[in-house]
């Protein structure tokens, strides 16, 4: 069992997030805590002064209202967070600040370009400095 589990989600496929959400729910602890983390894709500087920071906005409040309605849907006790950046850097980065033990994370359907596991599922497991388990 696990104190404190991590599970970032990507909101353009909510059934893995549920799955991994759910299976994250079983590996908790009595007492300890989840976090579900969504990640908004940070853009390049140059790109972002002509973005109005409402749109930016916007994006990090879809994202929170989608990981919202999972909780609701899962009746799984999580804190929600969501941070803007690269998706790899920002599950690293929040997996430290939070001491988590554990990163449960979804895979994405492997094709040419990421063969075993996704790219950003792989950069987690090779970076991460706590337990990682991957769901396929």
């Amino acid at each position: 069992m696990y104190k404190k589990i991590l599970v970032p989600v990507d909101v353009s496929v909510l059934e893995r997030g549920e799955k991994i959400l759910r299976l994250a729910s079983t590996l908790v602890e009595a007492g300890g805590d989840v976090v579900l983390l969504g990640v908004v894709e940070g853009l390049p500087s140059y790109l972002t002064i002509d973005i109005p920071v409402q749109l930016i906005e916007a994006g990090i409040r879809e994202v929170k209202e989608k990981l919202t309605l999972l909780q609701e849907k899962t009746a799984v006790s999580a804190r929600i967070e969501v941070r803007c950046g690269a998706p790899a850097t920002e599950i690293l980065a929040a997996a430290k600040e939070h001491g988590a033990d554990l990163i449960v994370i979804a895979s994405h359907t492997p094709d040419f370009t990421n063969y075993f596991i996704g790219a950003t599922a792989d950069r987690v497991v090779r970076h991460a400095t706590c337990s990682v388990l991957v769901d396929r």
